[in-house]
């Protein structure tokens, strides 16, 4: 089996909802109008299995990286802020892959978390660096679900900053070093800090009414603990937000507050909540990823495999929005899964993607209702 063999084969599984298994792709392949149209011939599970050890799945970046390049989803808020800001908005998170796989019970740090009656919860750690403009990942990164050590989300980070974006990302972040080293890449960051974070007050600056309208309560320029000389000026904005509860094993929590902290002092403040809020873009790609990844069942135990399912799934995403240029979702998959394997018209597709966006719609009905039940 050559390595675009299995990329077909891989691509294949990703786009069609009827094959969850190696085992419906050898029956699939052994169709002769699917063997002729992907020029495929049929294989073993073996050789399926096997192939990966000399595949690099580093070749599949360029290819990434150009359909990317082609891009560009349209937001008027994103207009809005990358007027003001000089800096690439990227999105930075780690989601743990978990997986069917023995190969992540061979080492600790694949080992995420224990259940309460003791067995050990295993996969794998995707970092992703995603960015806003074309929501396709500038940067994929896959280590062990462990989240300490070289592999913590700050540290993985760190080792590969590069100048002109603006990071924002949640608490695992917020590491005041961290803050040191993406100013000196020629950086900036927005990252969320634990309410309890300590710091010293430099100076209280006046809120304007967008800022206030904005949900922002307080914009301050502080100095950390820990401070190294070298250090640069950190601001410090505060939002207020609906309360949401936090569920634990032993309590459950609830915060009203959303604590910020950033390079960004020259900034206005209800742009630094608006950067902020499109940090949950990258929530909606995992969740979009990981359908497309089918996480019930991994075609390849061995990292090589694994990593050209991610790459290949990342492919899909980015194919999907070329075609309708819009965010790709599990329906559009399947549209076009559909589309190709002929039980669906060109123009069942073209209807498809011309529905209307009625996300919202219905929560905002009930806001507006709520509004005038509140006036009278």
């Amino acid at each position: 089996m050559f390595f675009d063999d299995y990329l077909k084969l891989v691509l294949l599984y990703i786009w069609n909802p009827l094959i969850e298994s190696v085992h419906d792709l050898q029956q699939v392949v052994g169709l002769p109008n699917v063997a002729k149209a992907l020029g495929v011939k049929p294989f073993s599970a073996g050789s399926f299995s096997e192939s990966v050890r000399v595949f690099d799945p580093e070749q599949l970046k360029p290819i990434i990286k150009e359909l990317a390049g082609e891009l560009s989803i349209k937001d008027a808020r994103l207009d809005a802020i990358q007027s003001e800001l000089k800096h690439v908005l990227t999105l930075v998170d780690g989601t743990v892959l978990r997986g069917l796989s023995n190969l992540a019970r061979r080492g600790m740090d694949h080992r995420r978390n224990t259940t309460r009656d003791g067995r050990g919860v295993y996969g794998w750690r995707l970092h992703t660096q995603l960015d806003l403009a074309t929501f396709s990942p500038h940067r994929l990164d896959r280590t062990g679900a462990r989240n300490a050590g070289e592999n913590r989300e700050n540290n993985v980070l760190r080792a590969s900053l590069q100048a002109g974006h603006c990071y924002v990302g949640d608490g695992g972040y917020a590491d005041r070093s961290l803050f040191d080293d993406i100013v000196q890449a020629d950086s900036s960051y927005v990252m969320r800090a634990a309410e309890n974070s300590v710091f010293e007050v430099v100076e209280e600056r006046l809120l304007s009414q967008e800022a206030l309208d904005a949900g922002v309560v307080r914009d301050t320029l502080v100095q950390l603990e820990k401070t190294r000389p070298d250090s640069h000026g950190v601001r410090r904005v505060e939002l207020q937000v609906t309360p949401h509860l936090r569920r634990r094993r032993k309590r459950v929590e609830q915060s009203d507050r959303i604590i910020l902290y950033t390079c960004l002092v020259d900034l206005p403040a209800e742009l630094i909540a608006l950067i902020y809020l499109q940090r949950y873009t990258v929530e909606l790609f995992f969740r979009v990823f990981k359908q497309l990844l089918g996480m019930r069942h991994l075609l390849s135990q061995r990292p090589e495999g694994l990593d050209i399912q991610i790459y290949c799934t990342v492919i899909v995403c980015l194919l999907i929005q070329c075609i309708s240029g819009k965010r790709p979702n599990k329906a559009m998959r399947n549209i076009v899964g559909w589309y190709l394997l002929g039980l669906a018209e060109a123009q069942d597709v073209i209807n498809f993607l011309n529905k209307p966006d009625n996300t919202g719609v219905k929560k905002r009905a009930k806001d507006e209702l709520w509004k005038k039940l509140g006036v009278e």
